[in-house]
């Protein structure tokens, strides 16, 4: 076998697997949307029922801001009466 014909052949083979992983993602996706969408409830209403529970989430706020400024305060090496959470939100 020649040295080209090699080279053409891992090159093929890497460009259809690309090519098939590429259509899979498509399919997919296009599967995904298709079925994923629930037609019953509006965007907006999703997004003020999510922001509701946020806030209740968090049964000991204190306790649970307390954990976050030391655990940022042993990250960055400092005294965690340096540390000054303003807020916290759940991303």
């Amino acid at each position: 076998m020649s040295n080209l014909f090699v080279l053409g052949l891992g090159l093929g083979t890497v460009f259809v697997g690309l090519i098939c992983i590429i259509v899979l993602c498509k399919l997919m996706s296009a599967i995904c949307s298709k079925f994923g969408k629930n037609p019953t409830q509006p965007k907006a209403a999703l997004a003020t029922a999510a922001a509701a529970p946020a806030e209740a989430s968090i049964p000991n706020r204190q306790e649970f801001i307390a954990a976050v400024a030391a655990a940022i305060a042993e990250e960055m090496g400092t005294e965690v009466s340096k540390i000054r959470i303003l807020s916290v939100k759940k991303i």
